[in-house]
């Protein structure tokens, strides 16, 4: 399995980063986790758009979906596209939220997608056995793991601190969370994001074997959010875009 950064800078683009976005890959298959603002653009400097087998959003914040606007005009006008309808799974309403997001008129965008809703429980993508959990989050969001190989990826999607995710998480090779909230914000909202050091919490209760941190906001101290994960489960890294981790 292999995860490549698409886009990993939180609540929105970044000067380095678009907003989150995920390429793994297994066996010829190319899943999408998310597509927030400015992740298009950086898609097609790393794979043909057309060779996108599936799409997953987390949820229906715009730095986690807005992309698919360009990605549906990729498929209707640059004449590249095989035709063929892309899964995209998502939380029910995504049909109705991203057509608004794409035309104000609301057009449908089934020429393109084949719209899967999807909740907490089992299903299979791909080569891909895949697992959800919904997350602490103000809006209706899931917690995706992916297991293929025997191998295994956790992506939190946006989460609080919720004991879900670190079942979810158990005994996974690599999570992949967010850690949007700096540790010394005393002022955080509940059930909205994780600090680094929640994040390493987590990880280390779900006895992961390696933590990928993501989703930090450009106003956030990246260096800052690793020690203080580190500090708590040494075997973590911060992701940059166009970085790959073989899994």
């Amino acid at each position: 399995m292999k995860l490549t950064v698409i886009g990993c800078c939180g609540s929105g683009p970044g000067p380095d980063s678009p907003a989150s976005s995920y390429l793994v890959e297994q066996e010829g298959f190319r899943l999408v986790l998310d597509l927030g603002s400015g992740a298009f653009g950086a898609l097609q400097g790393l794979i043909d758009p057309g060779s996108v087998d599936a799409v997953f959003l987390s949820h229906l914040h715009a730095d986690h979906c807005l992309d698919v606007a360009p990605f549906v005009v990729w498929h209707r006008y640059s004449k590249r596209s095989s035709g063929s309808l892309v899964p995209l799974y998502a939380p029910v309403g995504a049909e109705r939220r991203l057509a608004l997001a794409y035309d104000m008129d609301g057009e449908g965008l089934t020429d393109v997608f084949d719209f899967i809703p999807v909740g907490p429980g089992a299903l299979q993508i791909g080569p891909f056995e895949v697992e959800l959990a919904r997350t602490a989050h103000p809006i209706e969001c899931y917690a995706i793991r992916l297991t293929a190989g025997g191998r295994s990826l956790v992506y939190t999607g946006d989460t609080g601190p919720t004991d879900r995710v670190v079942e979810l998480a158990r005994g996974a090779d690599v999570l992949l969370a967010e850690a949007a909230h700096p540790d010394d914000d005393r002022d955080q909202p509940p059930g909205l994001h994780l600090t680094g050091r929640q994040a390493a919490e987590h990880a280390a209760a779900a006895g992961v074997e390696r933590l990928l941190l993501t989703h930090i906001p450009p106003w956030v101290d990246h260096i800052g959010q690793l020690f203080a994960a580190s500090s708590v489960f040494p075997e973590t890294e911060l992701v940059q875009a166009k970085a790959s981790y073989d899994i």
